[in-house]
């Protein structure tokens, strides 16, 4: 989990993400300029169709971008931009409407907010193409499945909480986070299900308590269970499930496919690769392997339309997937993986070239499929 919960932030933080001071990129991307206290959206207002932001970080942070729907729903999202940087973000909308922007410095917080308006309405991408509209019909029916498997493995881990099955918890642990890692962009886009669900500790909102697997994981490697585990296992349940009904039945565009197939592959470079997600279990292999999966997934539904418009990317993407992949499957241990302290100094950094050399050709997908 790399988001804190989302809500709306105070006056003074919306006041601080102005239209003032920026400008249009080329093509008509809408320029902004991140810094560590302020959000400069080049333009607060954009016709229906694909929206294309180009963020440049003229911070000392690493931070990210974000647009929302109502109700903070994320409809598009790009992370891990550091400092000097620009990266862009293309979200197709097609219904006119009311909607926020977000810089996010520190990858974390509410977000310095900025309102958006769509104005028209467009056709959706998969009307007229029905490549794009099999991909993502395809990669729905891969959340859905990934989604079924994790209420079984999420049931399973809970009721062995309950039951007080310590080691038995910790096997199903890393096991049921597997599913929940490989459709992570779209289980995050719902609010603050994000962070109950896969919350750290050190990174959930002020005034939100410490709860989901992360919760459990530390009371079964570090704490010992404690008074209150019950409850956790019983609300993470809960929360799963609801998550669950939300990412079987939420509708996806192309664009998201591709956007979502990068954010698993900051996830790893954010999160993963550093060991801080699963810091008590050190079960971060596990994740970072569903993520990459994830990440495969998408790239896979979105394969047909990518080759028909640049087969020199699907080859690149090919071999940097295949590089990592090896990387990757070399830290297999039975039916697992090495705990990650077991990992030395260059197998770490060896892990983290294969997701760089990755994450540049991935980047490129969301344009070649947004292309007219």
């Amino acid at each position: 989990m790399r988001k804190a919960a989302v809500i709306l932030g105070s006056l003074a933080v919306l006041a601080a993400c102005s239209s003032n001071g920026g400008t249009t990129g080329a093509n008509g991307n809408i320029a902004v300029e991140a810094t560590d206290d302020a959000c400069k959206v080049a333009k607060t207002e954009a016709g229906a169709g694909n929206v294309t932001f180009e963020v440049t970080n003229k911070g000392t942070k690493v931070t990210e971008f974000y647009l929302y729907a109502e109700g903070d729903r994320i409809l598009g999202e790009v992370e891990n931009i550091g400092p000097g940087l620009t990266r862009k973000l293309i979200v197709e909308v097609t219904e006119s409407g009311k909607f926020q922007t977000a810089c996010k410095p520190g990858m974390k917080g509410d977000g310095i907010r900025g309102d958006f308006t769509v104005t028209g309405d467009a056709k959706k991408s998969t009307d007229g193409n029905t490549m794009l509209a099999e991909a993502t019909r395809s990669y729905q029916r891969y959340v859905g499945s990934q989604a079924d498997q994790l209420l079984v493995k999420t049931e399973e881990f809970v009721n062995a909480v309950k039951a007080k099955k310590v080691d038995d918890a910790k096997a199903l642990f890393p096991v049921s986070r597997l599913y929940w890692e490989r459709i992570e962009p779209v289980a995050e886009s719902f609010g603050d299900l994000d962070p109950k669900i896969d919350g750290r500790e050190d990174v959930i909102e002020e005034g939100m308590a410490f709860t989901g697997f992360h919760r459990l994981e530390k009371d079964l490697w570090e704490s010992g269970l404690q008074a209150d585990s019950e409850k956790i296992a019983d609300q993470l349940l809960v929360d799963v499930k609801e998550i669950v009904s939300k990412a079987k039945s939420v509708e996806l565009t192309p664009v998201q496919l591709a956007n979502g197939a990068k954010e698993l592959l900051d996830e790893v470079a954010t999160g993963k690769i550093t060991g801080e997600e699963d810091r008590y279990s050190h079960t971060d292999l596990w994740d970072f392997r569903a993520n990459v999966d994830g990440s495969q997934a998408a790239i896979a539904a979105l394969r047909p339309v990518v080759e028909q418009r640049d087969k020199a990317l699907v080859s690149t993407l090919d071999e940097k997937f295949k590089a990592l992949d090896e990387a990757l499957e070399k830290h297999r241990k039975g039916d697992g993986f090495k705990l990650y302290t077991e990992l030395t100094q260059d197998e770490v950094k060896a892990l983290a070239e294969a997701v760089d050399a990755l994450g540049e050709p991935v980047s490129k997908v969301a344009e070649v499929v947004s292309a007219k």
